[in-house]
């Protein structure tokens, strides 16, 4: 494979998952670590990606508030629109971070009266532009790659409150592994929200479909709704619709 078919594969990976793994990226690229880094660094240097220790993160990620460009932007707003319509008045909803779930929070109708527990503090500052809706951020360490808040005080506070419904975003999706992601703490976080609503929704572009990382955050009979840019009945969900139910 040419270098620039690598970077141009490793910008994909990056786009897609928003964070990679040096390792991750080696294997699936049977190369070096030792070249990805290099890959990386120039990626990095050009201004294409956020080099991190260990690896990789999509730029658009690190800086939701910025005019960068987000990925796949309009399959997540399509995504966005279908999560709305989950949320109904009084309820207690429990979210979490990144790209999908900025524009869900950006979507909510003023409206909409509810009360919303995160454990982002970006998507805390979207939430709180709507006045009918109360606030409440989970506290702990905050993630410098993920941007949301970790470690053992989050999940004794998560094992506190009972939602209605949590809504998170998938790193990965897959009928055998079920949701997977690549960081072993914001997984630890991913199950104790789970673990705390009664029903989940999952958020996934359909380009995420069909793939895994490391980690399983739960297997598909512990989620309700799998939310995707996708028409219910495509044909890529025709498995996953056996499982869940498919928005």
């Amino acid at each position: 494979m040419l270098k620039e078919e690598r970077q141009a594969f490793i910008i994909k990976q990056i786009n897609l998952h928003n964070k990679v793994l040096s390792s991750d990226l080696s294997a699936k690229l049977n190369v070096s670590e030792d070249t990805v880094r290099r890959d990386l660094n120039e990626l990095a240097e050009a201004g294409k990606i956020m080099k991190v220790h260990g690896g990789a993160l999509s730029k658009s990620f690190h800086y939701p508030f910025q005019q960068t460009e987000i990925y796949a932007k309009e399959s997540k707003k399509e995504i966005a629109r279908k999560v709305i319509q989950l949320i109904q008045d009084e309820m207690i909803v429990l979210v979490g971070g990144g790209t999908t779930m900025t524009e869900v929070a950006r979507m909510i109708p003023d409206s909409l009266k509810c009360t919303f527990f995160t454990v982002s503090p970006l998507i805390a500052l979207e939430l709180a532009e709507r006045s009918n809706i109360k606030v409440f951020l989970v506290g702990g360490q905050l993630s410098r790659n993920s941007h949301i808040n970790i470690g053992a005080q989050v999940i004794s506070q998560l094992s506190e409150i009972k939602v209605d419904l949590c809504v998170l975003g998938a790193n990965s999706v897959s009928l055998e592994d079920g949701i997977t992601d690549s960081d072993w703490e914001v997984v630890q976080v991913k199950k104790a929200m789970i673990k705390s609503a009664n029903k989940t929704a999952i958020m996934s572009i359909a380009e995420k479909l069909d793939s895994n990382q490391n980690m399983q955050v739960c297997k598909l009979n512990s989620v309700h709704y799998l939310v995707t840019d996708l028409k219910p009945k495509s044909a890529e969900l025709k498995h996953y619709a056996k499982a869940l139910t498919v928005l």
